[in-house]
C-alpha cells in the first residue's frame, strides 16, 4: 500500500522532496536515486506536450555537480537535437538558482528487432522466492529506509545481485512512468556491494549513466552490481539491469575514494 511519495509538486517546474529523499552520505541531503527517477519524468512531462514521435529513451546520463541539499528544486528541459529517428534532450536541475545537476538523454527510434534480439545474461531469480535484507543497518537516510531489498545471496564486499522496490510514488498525484519510476531505484547500485564500510572511507559517485536495450517493466530493479577500487582514489560501480522479465541494460557510476 501506498505510504507517501518522494516529492510533491510545487508547479510545472517545481518540485519538494519529503524526508523519504533523504541521503544516505549526508541525511539533509537528497539521495540521488529518486532524484534520478524525477528527472526522467520531468523529461516525459516535456516529450508528452508534443505528439509522441514513437522514441524511446535509450540513453540517460547524469552529472552531479553540487551539494543536494533536501529543498525544493526546479527542472528544465530543452531538446537539443530533434528528429525523427534520433532525438537529444537536456535536462538542468537548479537549486537557489545553481545548477546541482546536468542530465542528457538520447532517444532512439522504435522497431521490431524480435528476430534478432539476443546476447543479454540470463533471468534472475524473481524477487517473491527471496528473503528481504535490512539496508538500513548500513545506511542511514530515508530513502534507504523506504526500500525493500530482497538481495539473491548475502550481500559481499563488492559483488551484490538483489532486488529493490519501494511503496512509495515518485510524485505526489502524478503518475510517474515505469521508466522514470525504475531509474529512480537505479543509483542504489551504489550501497548495495560495498567494499569498505561507510563510517570509515567515502565512495560516493559523481554519475550515473544507464544504457537500455529494452524499456523495463514492473515494480523491481533488479541490480547485478560488482564495485571495484582502484590504487588512486577512484572506483567504479558496474551494474547489469534486470526486470521481472530479464535484463534491460547497463548502469555505470564513477566514484571519489576517500578515508574519513
Amino acid at each position: 500500500m501506498n505510504t507517501g511519495s518522494y516529492y510533491e509538486p510545487i508547479d510545472e517546474h517545481r518540485y519538494k522532496p519529503t524526508p523519504h529523499a533523504g541521503g544516505a552520505w549526508s541525511t539533509d541531503e537528497q539521495h540521488f536515486s529518486p532524484l534520478g527517477g524525477l528527472i526522467v519524468h520531468a523529461i516525459d512531462r516535456h516529450l508528452a506536450a508534443r505528439p509522441d514521435s514513437g522514441l524511446l529513451l535509450s540513453r540517460i546520463s547524469f552529472d552531479i555537480l553540487g551539494r543536494l541539499a533536501l529543498d525544493e528544486c526546479e527542472i528544465r528541459v530543452e531538446t537539443l537535437r530533434p528528429g525523427r529517428t534520433i532525438e537529444l534532450v537536456e535536462a538542468v536541475v537548479l537549486m537557489a538558482g545553481r545548477q546541482v545537476v546536468r542530465a542528457r538523454a538520447w532517444l532512439l527510434a522504435s522497431g521490431d528487432t524480435s528476430a534478432v534480439a539476443g546476447g543479454g545474461a540470463g533471468k534472475l531469480t524473481p524477487p517473491e522466492a527471496l528473503a528481504p535484507w535490512p539496508m538500513a543497518s548500513v545506511w542511514p537516510g530515508g530513502y534507504i529506509a523506504s526500500l525493500e531489498v530482497r538481495p539473491l545471496t548475502p550481500p559481499q564486499p563488492g559483488r551484490t545481485t538483489a532486488w529493490i522496490s519501494t511503496p512509495l510514488e515518485l510524485v505526489a498525484g502524478q503518475s510517474a512512468s515505469p521508466l522514470a519510476s525504475y531509474i529512480a531505484l537505479v543509483d542504489t547500485a551504489n550501497g548495495i556491494a560495498v567494499r569498505q564500510p561507510p563510517t570509515a572511507w567515502m565512495f560516493p559517485n559523481v554519475d550515473l549513466t544507464v544504457h537500455l536495450h529494452r524499456q523495463p517493466e514492473g515494480d523491481w530493479t533488479g541490480l547485478d552490481t560488482t564495485v571495484t577500487f582502484g590504487p588512486t582514489g577512484q572506483g567504479i560501480t558496474s551494474t547489469v539491469l534486470h526486470d521481472v522479465s530479464g535484463p534491460v541494460g547497463h548502469a555505470q557510476q564513477i566514484l571519489t575514494v576517500r578515508p574519513l
